[in-house]
């Protein structure tokens, strides 16, 4: 008896979505997959019967809610939701106009919220299902100027998985946080990466770092999107996944660093933390 997941993936057109979904119909799961347009799915992926592109807007509910019903259609389940629609935000916090911001939530985190409210029923009458929501190692250290933004926005998904994760538990179902690094994507191409329109000079090293992403980091990111797409695998099939998963050698470097100094931190100045209680 075949008893492979169901996946549902959005932001499937491109980047870490786009080596996921192709990953898993070549190991024979049935995928539906969401971007903005069928045809950009098609051309990328190809057509099969294990194979169901969807045209979404995860900012519009509607269109999120007809999508998770089309699939429960055709397939007549979903296992794994991989939350992976979104861009990057570049601007320092004052060149970013309230648009732009608003705009970077909108898709990143309310977006998100809408394929996970819409898609709870079905999981929750199953009561089993797995949860994959695609923050970024700038979900867990926000230390990158001109990324404030864009940052916040992954905050907001790791510490809205982790509520879920409580809330979810006795339901069956399953959450894990994925915190990638730099992969070798087109996450920094134009199209994924938003720079601000009103940029100001003075900020130097919001400036300096963009200069970095553009001639050091482009074409040099030491992740594999094909060995992402196994590790995603995996997290899947775990009886019991992890809450937080750091993806990449890079991530997983950074996410120590800043443990290390919160462990640091919260050492030097215990007695000070301990004074405010009566």
């Amino acid at each position: 008896m075949d008893t492979k997941k169901v996946w549902f993936v959005t932001g499937a057109s491109k980047g870490l979505g786009l080596s996921l979904v192709k990953r898993l119909l070549n190991e024979g799961y049935q995928v539906a997959a969401t971007s903005r347009t069928v045809e950009s799915l098609e051309k990328e992926i190809g057509k099969s019967a294990n194979f169901l592109p969807l045209e979404v807007n995860v900012t519009d509910e509607t269109s999120v809610s007809s999508a998770i019903a089309k699939t429960v259609e055709v397939f007549g389940t979903i296992d794994v939701v991989v939350n992976n629609a979104g861009y990057g935000q570049l601007g320092t916090l004052e060149e970013l106009s309230d648009s732009e911001a608003r705009e970077n939530f909108d898709t990143n985190v309310f977006g998100l919220l809408n394929v996970m409210r819409n898609v709870m029923p079905h999981l929750r009458n199953k009561k089993s299902g797995h949860i994959i929501n695609i923050s970024s190692i700038a979900g867990f250290l926000g230390a990158f100027p001109g990324w404030g933004i864009y940052n916040a926005t992954k905050f907001a998904v790791a510490g809205l998985t982790e509520a879920f994760s409580a809330e979810a538990k006795s339901l069956g179902i399953k959450a894990t946080i994925v915190y990638p690094g730099y992969f070798k994507t087109n996450f920094l191409l134009k199209g994924s990466l938003r720079l601000a329109e009103n940029p100001i000079a003075e900020y130097k090293e919001a400036r300096d770092l963009e200069v970095i992403h553009d001639t050091q980091i482009i074409g040099n990111q030491p992740g594999d999107p094909e060995k992402a797409a196994l590790a995603f695998i995996q997290l899947a099939e775990n009886e019991n996944p992890p809450l937080h998963f750091f993806m990449g050698s890079d991530s997983f470097g950074m996410a120590k660093n800043k443990i290390d100094i919160l462990l640091s931190e919260l050492s030097a100045h215990e007695a000070l933390s301990k004074s405010t209680d009566y």
